[in-house]
């Protein structure tokens, strides 16, 4: 596991795990924190968060990890997406 990377899938999430297969995306490590993460967690619909995940496949570099490790920092600060 890296610190960034698209989530893991759980063993039940065959749609997630079938779209990211397709687009190459079950070929990264996954993270800690991602791009999917700061664009919007869980409130995205799968499909979304998958394109979100093969952006991060195509856009991939040190300097990309480092604006999603600032923006996982902000967010967590900021309690951003917290409801309890």
């Amino acid at each position: 596991m890296s610190f960034v990377g698209p989530r893991p899938a759980l063993f039940n999430q065959t749609d997630l795990i079938e779209l990211r297969t397709r687009l190459g995306v079950h070929e990264l490590v996954p993270g800690l924190t991602g791009w999917a993460q700061v664009n919007g967690r869980d409130e995205l619909p799968i499909p979304d968060k998958v394109a979100l995940d093969a952006e991060y496949l195509r856009m991939q570099s040190t300097w990309f990890d480092l604006k999603i490790m600032w923006m996982t920092a902000q967010k967590v600060l900021r309690r951003d997406g917290v409801t309890h």
